[in-house]
């Protein structure tokens, strides 16, 4: 199973993407509210997704506002929840999870950036099949490798991989148990560096030279669409894909 990408490529977004982040966030928050109540307490995902609110610096406004106009409190506005699949260059395989008031607009930006940058869309179930849907707690090198071990299994986790190149460590929890899992460790003194529920592939496809940049340049794509949510890729790929 691969391995994400890096704790601070992921957490040191730039400031001018962070409008888009914070939308994305809200749409998350707005549509876990409207399927499983504006609790946290008895909705882990809208609990998750207000931690990632918090964790991306939103006031505790913004996000009662999005619970209030997603459980009828305020009007707002209704999103649904699709999925596109496809290939990138490669035969990489691309999982585009989106939330969206408009689904004609998303499918046609979506199968657009496909055609851009030379993959093509695929019918639904495609490639999903590849993923594994999983709880994953990151942890930046320099943490006590056996205390955290200990500490995950005892917590009830299925799984700890310590990355030899650095010494970060993941922690791997199914989806149900990930914050069970996240609150023990917390509780133990070990505080994630990012914490979230994901899709990881089975297996990894590498990539090199233009055909890598092809990949990073779809990707980067999709992610800075407004509709998307979640982009997630089974491409290994090496320093020349940013190059």
């Amino acid at each position: 199973m691969g391995r994400g990408p890096s704790i601070a490529g992921r957490k040191n977004a730039s400031d001018a993407k962070r409008a888009k982040v914070f939308t994305k966030i809200i749409r998350e928050i707005t549509v876990a509210a409207r399927a499983g109540g504006g609790d946290p307490g008895g909705n882990p995902r809208l609990r998750s997704a207000i931690d990632k609110g918090l964790s991306a610096n939103m006031t505790k406004d913004v996000i009662e506002r999005a619970v209030k106009k997603a459980t009828g409190e305020l009007e707002g506005v209704e999103y649904e929840e699709i999925r596109y699949e496809g290939y990138a260059p490669g035969g990489v395989a691309v999982i585009v999870d989106c939330l969206t008031d408009n689904r004609v607009r998303t499918v046609a930006d979506v199968r657009h950036a496909f055609g851009k940058f030379g993959g093509n869309m695929g019918t639904e179930g495609s490639v999903a099949f590849m993923f594994k849907k999983l709880g994953v707690l990151s942890f930046a090198p320099g943490v006590d490798e056996e205390a955290i071990t200990e500490a995950a299994i005892e917590a009830g986790a299925d799984d700890i991989v310590v990355y030899p190149d650095d010494g970060a460590i993941d922690v791997l929890t199914s989806p149900d148990a990930f914050e069970a899992v996240k609150a023990t460790l917390v509780g133990a003194g070990f505080v994630p560096d990012l914490a979230e529920v994901t899709y990881r592939a089975d297996n990894d496809i590498a990539v090199e030279g233009d055909t890598a940049q092809q990949v990073v340049k779809l990707l980067d794509w999709l992610e800075d669409m407004d509709d998307v949510q979640n982009v997630y890729s089974n491409a290994d790929l090496g320093a020349d894909a940013y190059a």
